[in-house]
């Protein structure tokens, strides 16, 4: 069967700033920085972000591949760090230098720079301000929006405001997994609210600014599904629907929050505290374009008892029998859900304009694949393929998907988990830096060379 998308479709790939470039320059100090060198035992094989995939350095040969392998695009985040080394304040020339090369690199092989503010990388010094619970790095990340619009905006003309903003909030605050270690629903409504407020203000600066182009935001959505169709297990559902998913696009699609989640924050006493003019600014300031992460499913049931407070008292999660799992990762792999959320936005947000902006599969130990010497991933082929198939099909029903963006081009650094899964088209030797292209970039490869697959 042959599967063929839409000539203006694009493919790509995306990475962060964090996880690819390292440490090198007059870099400042950023929070997951700052925690590796508290607390390196945190971190799988105490390895820190200090060479990561090494793209400060490597960015011209990476570009070369991404040329080779025939991508059209790639998003990566500005380091604010690396700009503003102190969060606030000066801005570092050779990050000017750096950014304005890697742009011009991208434009001069034929890739559109897709350019990300944001990704979980707060710089260490506004923590010691309170992080995003606090308004001073809510008008820090402003200023420094406009720098990069300023700086980058004559040429990078897909800008986004944040990378996955509920992980901050969910792993930060709630469960307590990233910096600064959190466990407080109600300090993580905080971070969830600001951050939204730092979204849309970036968003009237862009548009202030007149540089020209599309701003939009990036968000890891999560189909949710019941347990089954009784009331209390579709109520539960529901209630992670407006948490996890909700909570963050109504604001940045339809300029509000929705009633029922303010309703439940309100019983749990754990409203945000709000300034005059904020609705407004949500309100009209609306994104460009939205992207989609998307990795796995989300299954709920309702809890066994209503004893418990925070989110426990709404839902609790419910692990499906059978279900198909990336146990590397620990994640479920649905490749359905792509699709559901894509009939979900067209269905229920207007269909806006939106593409996929990561989705990949992390497997750890890859070198078990190698065969004469390269990395026979099919596993990697099968889950993106699959993924392509319910994409294309929402397609053909109206979605007003775009692109496609895979996580990841090269094998890179992530967080507290370090190189233990490789999530790449390129493998690297962690101890060389050698790239060595896998199997699944050969196949990616002929993908955007036909616009589609065969099956």
């Amino acid at each position: 069967m042959e599967y063929r998308f839409p000539e203006k479709f694009f493919f790509g790939a995306a990475a962060s700033g964090p996880q690819t470039e390292g440490t090198s320059g007059k870099k400042g100090m950023d929070i997951y920085e700052f925690w590796y060198e508290s607390e390196p035992e945190d971190f799988y094989h105490m390895v820190g972000p200090k060479i990561a995939s090494d793209f400060y350095h490597r960015y011209i040969e990476d570009i070369g591949l991404m040329k080779e392998m025939g991508l059209d695009s790639y998003r990566t985040s500005i380091e604010w760090s690396r700009l503003i080394p102190e969060g606030i304040g000066d801005v570092d020339p050779e990050a000017v230098d750096f950014y304005n090369s890697m742009i011009d690199e991208l434009k001069k092989q034929g890739l559109e720079p897709y350019i990300n503010l944001f990704h979980f990388d707060l710089p260490v010094k506004l923590q010691e301000y309170g992080g995003w619970e606090s308004r001073v790095t809510v008008d820090a990340y402003v200023d420094y929006a406009r720098v990069c619009f300023d700086l980058f905006g004559d040429r990078v003309k897909n800008w986004f405001t944040f990378s996955d903003p509920l992980v901050p909030a969910e792993q930060g605050y709630v469960e307590g997994n990233h910096y600064p270690k959190v466990r407080n629903l109600k300090r993580a409504v905080q971070v969830a609210y600001n951050m939204i407020i730092a979204h849309a203000s970036a968003v009237e600066a862009f548009r202030e600014m007149g540089t020209g182009g599309e701003i939009g935001v990036i968000m890891n959505l999560s189909q949710v599904y019941p347990k089954s169709g009784s009331k209390e297990d579709l109520e539960a559902a529901e209630a992670c629907d407006l948490f996890i998913n909700k909570a963050f696009l109504d604001p940045v699609l339809k300029g509000e929050f929705p009633e029922k989640l303010i309703h439940m924050l309100e019983r749990s006493e754990i409203l945000p505290e709000v300034r005059d003019g904020d609705k407004e600014l949500i309100a009209k300031n609306r994104v460009d374009v939205l992207g989609i992460s998307y990795f796995k499913p989300r299954r709920v049931m309702a809890p066994a008892d209503r004893l418990q407070e925070g989110l426990n008292y709404y839902f609790v999660n419910y692990r499906m029998p059978g279900r198909r799992m990336n146990v590397y990762r620990g994640w479920e792999i649905y490749e359905k859900g792509i699709y559901d959320l894509l009939t979900d936005l067209r269905l229920n947000y207007g269909n806006p304009a939106c593409f996929i902006a990561e989705n990949g599969i992390g497997v750890e130990n890859e070198d078990r694949y190698r065969l004469d010497g390269e990395i026979h991933d099919t596993y990697r082929i099968d889950y993106i393929r699959n993924h392509l198939k319910w994409i294309l099909k929402a397609i053909e029903e109206g979605s007003d998907c775009r692109g496609y963006h895979a996580w990841s081009f090269t094998d890179n650094w992530s967080w507290n988990n370090g190189f233990k899964n490789r999530y790449g088209f390129v493998a690297i030797d962690t101890a060389t830096l050698k790239r060595t292209v896998k199997l699944s970039g050969e196949w990616m490869k002929d993908v955007t060379g036909d616009k589609g697959f065969s099956d």
